[in-house]
């Protein structure tokens, strides 16, 4: 979340009295985040985040994204509620930007996740997979694996500025990965982006989860080994198998993973690993110095690549082999 429209008091007021929310009480732009501009709107009837979508959001996937909300929602998985105005709309227009309003989910996210944040975090990973089986709505993977060698040739001839060699390794990741990728795993919904600024506590129990953003149809392995790389890595860039253990635990409690995808996570982490390589590669080769928000560095996915790289056994994740 970030802030890149300012939007005027009477405009935000107007927008509010269209959904018969009452009178704003106040209104404050939310500074995490690098997607979209986002405020927080207290009115006499609750509190809202208020989103306007950016250049980096297609419009045509407002939809889906929206749809995906309401339908988690209806399921009673915990996540940000859409909007309805008094015409029945999810989705506005507020200066010149696609607008929504969602609800307001309270609680904080860890900065430092213990193993039962990543037990949680799985769990909730699992129950997301499971309540979105039944929407209707289909969107691509953009940045799936038919999209990497292109993202990659982009900033190839500028790869070596972050990393000596990095265009190389890059180059010999994707000739490995892209013929060995799988074609069957189960599938369906994933959110893709569930990093731990992406999920809510409120002290020890998980509280919601919020930014679909990157929400599509892919891999439900795929979406644990992202999670793997988000949550169980060390700031010294080590894998904490304690957490990879939980995070399974949590996952496998609600939905057991097939051997299938039991065999493919190690090639599906390294995956994950190169997708956000090659994303927080082009942002920092291609970010203003004196942008709003600042980009990843992308070396801390290069060592979580070279880890996954090493690994032989699936075991060595934490995760239980029948």
């Amino acid at each position: 979340m970030a802030v890149y429209t300012e939007v005027p008091d009477d405009e935000i007021e107007a927008f509010a009295a269209s959904y018969g929310l009452g009178e704003v009480l106040s209104f404050k732009g939310i500074a995490e985040g690098v997607e979209n501009s986002n405020y927080l709107v207290v009115t006499e009837r609750d509190q809202y985040i208020l989103t306007l979508y950016e250049k980096r959001v297609q419009p045509k996937d407002l939809p889906f994204f929206l749809g995906l909300m309401e339908h988690l929602a209806a399921a009673q998985f915990t996540c940000p509620t859409p909007l309805r105005d008094l015409e029945g709309r999810n989705l506005r227009e507020l200066c010149g930007r696609p607008a929504a309003l969602v609800s307001f989910l309270s609680g904080l996210y860890v900065r430092k996740p213990r193993a039962k944040h990543c037990e949680l975090a799985g769990r909730a990973l699992a129950q997301l997979h499971e309540c979105g089986k039944n929407f209707e709505i289909q969107r691509k993977n953009a940045l799936g694996p038919d999209g990497w060698r292109p993202l990659f040739e982009r900033f190839s001839d500028q790869a070596d500025e972050i990393s000596a060699g990095l265009g190389d390794e890059i180059r010999n990741e994707l000739d490995v990965l892209l013929p060995a990728w799988p074609a069957d795993l189960p599938g369906g919904v994933i959110h893709a982006d569930l990093f731990p600024d992406n999920i809510f506590f409120r002290g020890d129990e998980l509280s919601g989860v919020i930014d679909f953003y990157f929400a599509c149809n892919d891999f439900f392995a795929y979406d644990v080994a992202i999670c793997l790389n988000a949550w169980c890595f060390e700031p010294d860039y080590s894998f904490n198998i304690t957490k990879g253990q939980a995070l399974l635990r949590g996952y496998q409690s609600v939905r057991p993973l097939a051997d299938s995808e039991r065999n493919a996570l190690p090639l599906l982490a390294r995956g994950s690993a190169l997708r956000f390589l090659l994303t927080r590669s082009y942002d920092w080769l291609n970010t203003a110095p004196d942008a709003f928000v600042k980009p990843h560095n992308p070396n801390d996915y290069l060592r979580r690549l070279r880890f996954h790289q090493a690994i032989k056994t699936v075991g060595e994740y934490g995760i239980e082999v029948p």
